[in-house]
């Protein structure tokens, strides 16, 4: 495994990256006015227009869908329309709409925990065979995973996404840690402890405490469903497994440990990237939004440069020293709409949206990594992310959450049992949850 430094020395070039990102973030705001107006009037009823139902972002997907439609010399044009924030109602909106046979939906921005009872649903149009076969091509595992279901392509990678380890060097070379090499969360809260520092991770009862577990169990060489089934009773789950038991065990370690953050059972991704910052900071898992993040803050004045200046960064801590870690996997897929009047066309134009200059450019504006494995050996991609390979080799190794038509009933029993995790109990947690989880799928019990 290689570890990218924290780009010491390369201060200017930073500098003229972000002047670059601030011209590109101005074009991106134009054409999501552009779009919009568009969007109220213009030539939306045109036969080769679609709409793409979009997450909210900085105005990437909006520029995109704006190149795109140029560049089809008039075989289409792209209009998007806003999704709300929460990926819970993206997905209710979505479905609402879907069950209605809506044809607005000629294309769609989906969280891929959501893209199985999608496509069980009959929600999504069949992905052309050679489509499949472009979109797969040169990406990287994880995505290509999380965008199938039951054995075929049903949606197409778009940005994938996955959480890395940061470290402060300055920390991890008082504690004696050759960050070159792989570590494990023991290693890590060893080091916490030994430097009088935090350890950064997501405890809330929220979507992140399933990602966290979720990466444990995997990385502990399991998973939380071992085997889908048509009925959901028979649906085979491994939180009774020696492996979820072990997952359970570095858990609960993080909460007891005394290095994790004082309101621990509160913090999300944002609570853990500002104690980061701080001056306790020491270790942390997290998306790489957070790299950015300090950069903007240095800049605007409200931090240290020499922060930002201190961070590292490597592959997931294992759970065990001779099992490769599974790290987190997210991103958002494009799926087409079963109703589109166009599926053809929509399909054409999701081929455009995730080309690899298209995801360079969302990649560097807007700080959503690319699915596209020869986008990580872009110089513009590089010198604005200099983590990007280990982005990429996280990828290639990270584990999507558990794929199945039920999946906001799992997650949400997760959540409920593994809450907060200090309360967590290796052999007793996993078989309490995997027991709400058969009575809420059987329709004995409501979450």
């Amino acid at each position: 495994m290689t570890v990218s430094r924290n780009g010491k020395g390369r201060s200017s070039g930073r500098a003229a990256t972000r002047g670059r990102r601030r011209q590109l973030g101005g074009a991106a705001a134009a054409a999501v006015l552009a779009s919009t107006l568009a969007a109220c009037g213009g030539d939306s009823g045109a036969a080769n227009a679609l709409t793409w139902y979009i997450n909210p972002d900085s105005g990437g997907q909006a520029e995109i869908a704006a190149r795109c439609s140029q560049e089809s010399g008039g075989a289409y044009t792209i209009e998007v329309a806003q999704l709300p924030r929460e990926a819970s109602a993206q997905r209710e909106q979505l479905i609402r709409r879907l069950a209605a046979n809506d044809a607005s939906i000629d294309l769609m921005s989906l969280d891929p925990p959501f893209i199985p009872e999608f496509a069980e649903a009959g929600f999504l149009a069949p992905v052309p065979e050679d489509v499949a076969q472009r979109v797969s091509e040169d990406v990287v595992q994880s995505a290509v995973a999380g965008a199938t279901w039951d054995g075929e392509l049903v949606t197409v990678p778009f940005w994938a996404n996955t959480q890395l380890l940061w470290y402060r060097e300055s920390v991890a070379e008082e504690a004696g840690l050759d960050m070159s090499q792989p570590v494990t969360w023991d290693q890590i809260l060893e080091a916490a402890q030994q430097t009088d520092t935090l350890i950064g991770a997501q405890g809330a009862r929220a979507e992140s405490l399933t990602v966290w577990l979720n990466a444990l169990i995997e990385s502990a060489g399991g998973s939380i469903i071992t085997e889908n089934a048509e009925d959901p009773g028979d649906i085979q789950l491994g939180l009774e497994s020696e492996q979820a038991a072990r997952a359970a065990e570095v858990m609960r370690a993080v909460a007891d440990s005394g290095v994790a953050g004082a309101a621990f059972s509160t913090e999300n991704e944002d609570a853990s990237a500002t104690e980061f910052e701080g001056p306790n900071g020491g270790f942390m898992v997290n998306w790489p939004f957070v790299y950015g993040r300090a950069l903007s803050a240095a800049e605007a004045g409200t931090l240290d440069p020499s922060v930002p200046e201190d961070y590292g960064w490597a592959v997931y801590p294992r759970v065990n020293p001779n099992d490769e870690a599974a790290p987190p996997y997210g991103g958002i897929n494009l799926g087409v709409g079963a109703f589109s009047a166009a599926p053809e066309l929509a399909y054409q134009a999701a081929e455009c949206i995730v080309s690899d200059q298209n995801q360079a450019y969302y990649f560097t504006t807007n700080g959503n990594p690319a699915s596209s494995i020869p986008v990580y050996d872009d110089p513009e991609v590089l010198e604005v992310f200099p983590m990007a390979p280990e982005i990429r080799e996280s990828l290639e190794i990270a584990a999507p959450r558990p794929q199945t038509v039920y999946y906001n009933e799992v997650s949400a029993a997760i959540q409920r049992t593994y809450h907060p995790p200090g309360s967590v109990v290796p052999g007793v947690t996993g078989p309490t949850a995997a027991e709400l989880i058969r009575a809420v799928l059987a329709g004995e019990q409501l979450l």
